[in-house]
């Protein structure tokens, strides 16, 4: 039985979900989601890691997670400066702990996917790959995922040239060599190896 199923099944509620997307890119935010789900909600069943599915179904997930009745959703950006001040890690810990807080629902516990909890006000259990067996986890990591790729897509129009709506920022080959012949732009992180 998954964790969340186990706490549910002991009156454990609400219980929400984190995880977040893009810690390894060379630009752009990090972004986390938070995700509740109500117990007896059927996208319970449909929800998978994020990586597992494709950018379509994904989309169709997403648009169904923040427009139904039961589901709450949270998310909060932290930017490619802010990154570079306090470390990635840190800023993957701070866009969690705000995307609780934008919830609009207090959970009584938060699970969240790797190993390491950020600082909440409720109980939190860290899992680790979560994505892959806790139905909220899960369903944030598709949140933060759709956001972020999206938010990609549109800085490819404002920086054109380097690639973001197919690479979404991470570390590709066309990625460096676009650095390389066009400089960096105001979303890549200077602090990161290969852009600074």
């Amino acid at each position: 039985m998954a964790l969340e199923e186990d706490l549910l099944s002991q009156g454990h509620w609400p219980i929400c979900g984190v995880d977040e997307a893009g810690r390894g890119p060379l630009a752009g935010p990090v972004v986390a989601a938070a995700v509740i789900i109500d117990p007896s909600h059927e996208l319970r069943r449909v929800v998978k890691d994020s990586k597992k599915l494709s950018p379509v179904k994904r989309e169709r997930i997403y648009e169904r997670l923040i427009s139904s009745e039961g589901v709450w959703v949270g998310v909060s950006f932290v930017d490619a400066s802010s990154i570079d001040e306090m470390n990635i890690l840190q800023a993957a810990l701070k866009a969690m702990t705000e995307a609780v807080s934008d919830l609009g629902e207090s959970p009584v516990i938060a699970l969240v996917d790797g190993n390491i909890a950020p600082p909440l006000s409720c109980s939190c259990m860290p899992v680790i790959r979560g994505d892959q067996t806790e139905p909220s986890i899960s369903a944030a990591s598709i949140v933060a995922k759709v956001v972020r790729d999206r938010y990609m897509i549109r800085m490819d129009t404002l920086y054109p040239g380097y690639g973001f709506a197919t690479h979404k920022g991470y570390p590709t080959k066309a990625h460096y060599e676009a650095i390389h012949s066009l400089g960096i732009c105001p979303i890549h992180r200077r602090s990161f190896k290969g852009v600074g």
